[in-house]
């Protein structure tokens, strides 16, 4: 295994590294057992980085306090490599010389394509900054999780690691984490390299994070398009599209931003009309954001389609090419997590202020936020080969309530008709919006305005006491 000494502030950035999904650290006293387990729960996830030699952060005095000689860490490596059932493939190892600070051994854990356990016979899995211990049900999960082909890792013949030598992405991102490491000893050290007859080439992964037009280099569709449609209808009319569909190419990193920031120039007009008055209708942003990123990271790639993004007047439709990935079903989506493009998802991670801030709880956070502006729970439907992710502009509370709260605004003057709470509250069913007025009525609440009028033009008002 390789030994080195640390680039310019490696030391500063190190002891700066926070524990997440991808990174840990620990101190050179850990029994091998446990570490075992950490290493376990990475090679079963998305892969990471684990470094021994440095004390946690609440520990009082020289936290970089790494191994007096090389041969101390003989039974960690002997655990790790030789221990581990079955043994984890590619990893790559090194022995960081601080000089007086002693060794810090590093691992660099690629996410394997099978099921590890430790020498004990236990199976971990990395969630966030922790290790889960799992049995029965969750490995069976986990085994046919990781039996399908991982299409980020494939090799692209039509490019070659000289074309990203001066290649301007790339040189900012490798600026941004902080590298100065040759660009083909990053790219190999990224898993951004797949062999190909012998050859190391360019991947999928390395193409989306990096090519201007990666759509092009991959010959297959990958972009975004984002509509805005003047109707809440399915069965949209071409004439119903209030401009061309926007395209957005570019890097995946790209692509997320803009998109995000197209979809919130579009939202800027976006109202309905209640009672020939306009009302404007206010999406969390924060929600877009997740929504749109989770798209992005988790699509399958290996599709020939593009992301959809549709702006109704009374919702937004995110549709990803792609079925759910692994184990994951919409009942479990919130609590449970697979990558499908592991890497891709570490690399933006690996960004200072990344896109994908909060690993696995992206929807778990749109959701809170649609809570907190008072509208439902996304809905997440899985259709033939994609994944529609809808968030409606359909107020959380009941509509007794909502139709209360709006004639209470000018309770003199105010009438409420059936079809006015539809467009206030989202609510498709006229059925259920007829069942709240009788409830209302029954309770003295409201009253009709005409006893005599027809079931279209039956509104509703204050009951005046």
């Amino acid at each position: 295994m390789d030994t080195r000494f640390p680039f310019k502030d490696e030391q500063e950035k190190l002891l700066k590294t926070k524990e997440d999904h991808f990174n840990d650290l620990k101190g050179k006293n850990i029994a091998p057992s446990k570490l075992q387990e950490t290493f376990v729960a990475f090679a079963n996830a998305d892969g990471g980085e684990l470094w021994i030699g440095v004390e946690d952060e609440k520990n009082i005095g020289q936290r970089l306090n790494g191994f007096s000689t090389k041969e101390k860490a003989n039974d960690m490596v002997h655990t790790l490599l030789e221990l581990t059932n079955p043994a984890v493939e590619n990893v790559d190892i090194e022995f960081i010389d601080f000089s007086e600070k002693g060794f810090v051994l590093h691992f660099n854990i690629p996410k394997s394509s099978k099921v590890h356990y430790c020498s004990n016979g236990d199976c971990f899995l990395r969630i966030n900054a922790r290790k889960e211990k799992i049995k029965g049900d969750r490995i069976t999960q986990l085994g046919y999780a990781k039996g399908s082909l991982v299409y980020e890792k494939q090799p692209i013949d039509i490019v070659d690691v000289a074309d990203y030598e001066y290649n301007e992405n790339l040189f900012s991102y490798m600026l941004r984490v902080e590298t100065n490491l040759p660009v083909p000893i990053f790219l190999k050290k990224q898993r951004l390299l797949s062999l190909k007859e012998k050859e190391l080439k360019p991947n999928v992964a390395c193409v989306l994070m990096f090519d201007d037009e990666p759509q092009a280099t991959l010959d297959t569709r990958c972009a975004i398009k984002i509509y805005r449609l003047l109707t809440s209808d399915d069965d949209y009319k071409r004439e119903q599209l209030k401009d061309a569909p926007k395209t957005i190419n570019g890097t995946i990193e790209k692509q997320i931003y803009e998109s995000i920031n197209v979809v919130s120039d579009l939202l800027k007009d976006t109202s309905i009309t209640v009672n020939g008055e306009l009302e404007k209708l206010v999406y969390p942003s924060k929600a877009i954001h997740e929504i749109l990123v989770n798209a992005v990271v988790h699509r399958d790639y290996s599709l020939n389609d593009d992301i959809h993004v549709k702006i109704y007047d009374n919702r937004i439709e995110v549709i990803s090419p792609g079925k759910l990935p692994g184990y994951i079903t919409t009942q479990n989506i919130y609590v449970e997590r697979f990558s499908r493009n592991p890497n891709l998802v570490r690399l933006l991670h690996n960004l200072p202020n990344p896109v994908n801030h909060d690993i696995g709880e992206g929807l778990d956070t749109a959701r809170n936020e649609m809570k907190k502006a008072g509208l439902i729970d996304p809905i997440i439907e899985e259709l033939d080969n994609a994944v529609k992710i809808t968030i409606k502009h359909k107020k959380l509370a009941s509509l007794e309530d909502t139709i209360i709260a709006y004639l209470s605004g000018d309770p003199q003057n105010k009438t409420i008709t059936n079809k006015i709470v539809r467009d206030i509250s989202g609510e498709d069913d006229v059925n259920k919006i007829k069942k709240a007025f009788q409830k209302l009525r029954k309770l003295e609440k409201i009253v009709p305005l005409d006893e005599k009028a027809s079931a279209f033009d039956f509104a509703y008002k204050i009951k005046v006491k």
